[in-house]
């Protein structure tokens, strides 16, 4: 049968499970690389807006930063939780069975059946002064702490359903359309940050706003693929159900999310404290880094993100060779690229730096803290890869315990135990050091697993 009698499902079938995967881990990993270096960049753009307004409003924005990543915990749970389980569904030929894991996972996200979504914004709006303290926030911040989370907690349903839309849609191998939804809303917060900051004054209520705003545009955008019919899966209502096994299979692939964000979260928060010690400064740096670190970390994330639909759908196929090949040239392909982005901002640190920071001693902390984390970049991919790589066949177990490493099992105790010996030094090298020793430990468990793969075709 040629390829233009194939329909739209079985050239997306034959793509997945014949093209060269290198070549297909590129062609996915491209655009999602790009939607991250965006959402990151203007992660970054806001904070460079705020830090004009001062120390404190530029701590203001490292403190919300764990209140977005609890947001996106829930989101890219329900996400990836069902992206998942589609991507093996549609490679086992299971179409109208993906189509409840999709409209299920995306009603959890937003609201409807008890949904993540709308909670955390009706509980966080109801004690915005306790939640910000909980996050971190010093008195000093705390003004500017609660009105950039409160207008965070409005966009949380949207943020969070368009997690899921997001990764269903690379699930099902078109990263190429969550990538225009991801860049519009980015590049829309861009724009907002100077109309609402700078041209009608709004201050750091500008910048909240712009964000609120670009999350439910990029919501409205993912929508708007899954009405037009550009997916395999669906969202109507109809195909949402209260099926156990399904539920069950959306929290169990994608609690390894929800632990890696969550975690991250309360990481932030024990970062936040420990560092409220050395006063708004020490927050306001190491929140500067925390942003700049994200960005070249997206790099990885983007290429890993790549992997997951060819990992998940040919293993849903039984062609295991390819499940192996695509993990091995995905770590090399982050390893070289991770090297690269570190040397680029290790020689341009002190110009990266002086963009967001006025106040020297705050300059001084995260310079120090930015090149020690340079120097360990490239031994993220190996955490993400051996991650992403049971997530995306439904090993959630070996899955959560692998992205709970760097997110939070080893960083936290490093963080308290350096910190408690070396003060501020502590805080500086306490993500270097979960970062190796996070490496050390996933590489064996991903290499003994894929080892013992059977011949492609055979039942695991």
């Amino acid at each position: 049968m040629s390829d233009t009698t194939l329909s739209k499902e079985e050239k997306q079938y034959k793509r997945l499970t014949e093209e060269p995967v290198a070549r297909l881990v590129l062609e996915l990993g491209l655009p999602t690389t790009i939607s991250m270096l965006i959402t990151n960049l203007y992660n970054m753009v806001d904070t460079w807006f705020v830090s004009q307004l001062g120390t404190s409003a530029t701590g203001a924005v490292g403190v919300v930063f764990g209140l977005m990543a609890i947001i996106q915990a829930f989101g890219f749970m329900f996400g990836h939780g069902a992206g998942s389980n589609i991507s093996r569904l549609l490679g086992a030929h299971e179409k109208e069975r993906a189509k409840a894991f999709s409209a299920t996972g995306f009603y959890l996200a937003v609201g409807g059946g008890g949904g993540a979504g709308v909670l955390i914004a009706v509980i966080g709006i109801v004690d915005l002064n306790g939640l910000c303290r909980l996050l971190g926030s010093t008195e000093t911040i705390l003004p500017y702490a609660r009105i950039y989370a409160f207008y965070i907690l409005v966009s949380a349903p949207a943020m969070a359903s368009s997690c899921v839309m997001n990764n269903v849609l690379r699930y099902e191998g078109y990263a190429n359309l969550a990538m225009v939804g991801l860049v519009s809303g980015g590049i829309l917060n861009m724009a907002g940050d100077a109309i609402l900051m700078w041209g009608l004054n709004l201050g750091i209520r500008g910048a909240a706003l712009s964000t609120m705003i670009s999350q439910y545009v990029s919501f409205g955008i993912l929508l708007f693929f899954f009405l037009r019919g550009k997916t395999q899966s669906s969202l109507a209502p109809k195909y949402f159900t209260w099926e156990f096994a399904v539920h069950k299979n959306i929290l169990t692939a994608g609690f390894p999310s929800m632990m890696r964000q969550g975690l991250a979260s309360v990481s932030t928060m024990v970062l936040n404290a420990q560092a409220a010690v050395y006063g708004d400064i020490a927050i306001a740096a190491m929140s500067v880094v925390s942003r700049i670190f994200n960005f070249v970390f997206s790099v990885a994330l983007g290429i890993g993100q790549g992997f997951q639909p060819v990992s998940s759908f040919n293993y849903g196929a039984k062609k295991y060779s390819r499940v192996r090949k695509a993990f091995w040239f995905t770590l090399c392909a982050s390893l070289v690229t991770m090297a690269v982005f570190a040397g680029v901002v290790y020689v341009f640190r002190r110009e990266l730096l002086l963009q967001f920071l006025t106040d020297m001693d705050a300059y001084e902390i995260a310079f120090y803290a930015l090149q020690i984390q340079c120097l360990t970049l490239p031994f993220i991919p190996v955490c993400i890869c051996g991650n992403m790589l049971f997530q995306s066949i439904g090993k959630g177990g070996r899955a959560t315990i692998l992205a709970s490493f760097r997110s939070g099992t080893i960083y936290i105790p490093a963080l308290l135990i350096l910190t408690a010996f070396w003060g501020i030094r502590g805080i500086q090298w306490s993500q270097p050091v979960s970062d190796i020793l996070s490496a050390v430990l996933s590489l064996p468990v991903a290499v003994a697993f894929l080892k013992g793969l059977p011949e492609d075709g055979t039942e695991v």
